[in-house]
């Protein structure tokens, strides 16, 4: 029997795109029948969108109530708990020179989500003592707490990819959350079939080594979510499932 498990793409805080992508799986399950197969979030919970806190909150009450989820951290995950490690933290990856709180990474609307308002227009020290009050530790040990790759059969779940030719055990945080570069472009099979999001595309994209299912949450479009059964996958739509015909890389 081939073995079946669904993805769903970066959240971006999409809290109701993340209820309909749930939904979506609950129709296929019950069209074949498979009410226990694992469900994977490849990460990026925050930022960008309006309920951030209502996503953590979703993710981290389904797994605590042993629902069949997984869920990956995110840059945009990391991101967050640093802010309120160290209000002063960049991070070297991004490479814009961009604050956290910039509207172009979002991190004032995931507090806005925890009601600490007005957050680029505020001195940061201020804003950085209420979201320590306000986002409960709780959520920052959750998101702190959440692997970084996930594997089983023959796929290999992560946020951004990863650094082609290294074994999984070798990989690092840094490649495994921001990478994009030497990782897209590369042609081989990485032994396993890489699913990631963190490079936002109009539609998830197979390219038989890698499937691509970021679509673009963080700038308003729907959560990809996708069932795949060994190396196949198709896409979940209100209609039914979508072939993802592989592309090879070129």
């Amino acid at each position: 029997m081939t073995h079946r498990i669904y993805a769903i793409g970066d959240i971006h805080g999409q809290l109701e795109s993340l209820r309909y992508a749930h939904d979506l799986i609950a129709m296929d399950r019950a069209i074949i029948n498979d009410p226990g197969a694992q469900v994977v979030h490849v990460g990026d919970l925050v930022d960008r969108g309006p309920n951030s806190r209502g996503v953590v909150e979703v993710l981290m009450n389904g797994q605590a109530k042993s629902a069949p989820w997984v869920v990956i951290k995110g840059n945009h995950d990391r991101l967050f708990t640093r802010f309120i490690e160290d209000p002063e933290y960049q991070d070297p990856a991004v490479k814009s020179g961009l604050h956290w709180l910039n509207p172009r990474l979002g991190g004032n609307t995931t507090l806005a989500s925890y009601g600490v308002q007005d957050a680029v227009d505020r001195p940061l020290a201020e804003v950085h003592r209420e979201a320590v009050q306000k986002v409960p530790a709780e959520h920052l040990a959750y998101i702190d707490s959440l692997p970084l790759q996930h594997q089983v059969a023959d796929l290999w779940f992560v946020h951004a990819g990863i650094r082609p030719g290294v074994k999984p055990e070798d990989q690092i945080e840094d490649d495994l959350l921001w990478i994009r570069d030497g990782f897209l472009e590369d042609p081989r099979d990485h032994g396993t079939l890489v699913v990631h999001g963190h490079t936002a595309l109009d539609h998830p994209q197979h390219h038989g080594n890698r499937l691509n299912i970021d679509s673009g949450a963080g700038y308003g479009r729907p959560i990809t979510v996708v069932v795949i059964e060994g190396r196949s996958a198709w896409r979940l739509t209100s209609t039914g499932r979508q072939a993802l015909i592989p592309t090879p890389q070129t």
